[in-house]
């Protein structure tokens, strides 16, 4: 990473990214969210809902000193456990197998940075591995969402590390990191029960993808004779 004595001026930047839609795809947001909300910070920093936006997020990190990611990351550990990775550590955690194109794009991000001249002095990603992701449209599983304020403390010793001050909030007044129809309270009270609103997928594709797996079965079957 570059020389921070050669940066004249710091912007710090946490990101949240992931998809709300896929369970615990949403774990970055959420995290953003519940930071961004709930924490003031001396000096200010940035917080920001990276949603699904891939290279997108580029403009947005072309001048950050430092960054802190809050993501789903598919690393060795149990499902719903954390995963800390600092700067040259990061892209091993980004080429494994990957849950949606924003996850793809974080090395093409960090890769398109460089290229245009820039890298972040830090870059760390406070990672959890999933638990669920094809429940579409439901919320964290139990185990992720117990592990939100143990990532929001980590993350808030890494903006100390960097010289940050985080101090709770007192007067419960919501910032609006992310916007108001995908907030945590009005997401959770607005999307229908798995009971009236299948979540795992339509039923004729998962027919038809049962029905090719099997016919592939039986055709290596046939080969294997």
């Amino acid at each position: 990473m570059n020389d921070e004595s050669l940066v004249p001026q710091r912007r710090i930047v946490v990101l949240g990214v992931g998809n709300l839609l896929w369970a615990d795809e949403g774990f970055g947001v959420r995290c953003a969210e519940a930071l961004g909300d709930g924490w003031d910070f001396t000096p200010p920093i940035e917080v920001l809902d990276g949603g699904t936006l891939g290279l997108a997020l580029v403009p947005l990190l072309l001048d950050a000193t430092h960054v802190l990611l809050f993501d789903a990351v598919d690393h060795r550990g149990a499902p719903g456990s954390l995963l800390v990775a600092r700067d040259a550590e990061v892209p091993r955690f980004m080429t494994s197998s990957k849950m949606s194109l924003h996850q793809a794009g974080m090395n093409d991000i960090l890769a398109s940075l460089e290229l245009l001249g820039h890298q972040p002095v830090h870059f760390t990603v406070i990672g959890i591995k999933p638990v669920e992701l094809a429940d579409y449209g439901g919320s964290l599983t139990e185990a992720v969402q117990q592990q939100v304020p143990v990532a929001l403390q980590l993350g808030i010793e890494e903006l100390a590390a960097w010289g940050v001050e985080a101090r709770k909030r007192v007067d419960g007044t919501p910032r609006e990191t992310v916007i108001a129809a995908i907030a945590r309270e009005r997401y959770e009270s607005g999307r229908p029960s798995a009971d009236v609103a299948c979540r795992v997928g339509d039923e004729r594709f998962l027919a038809r993808r049962a029905a090719h797996a099997a016919n592939e079965a039986d055709d290596k079957g046939a080969r294997d004779e």
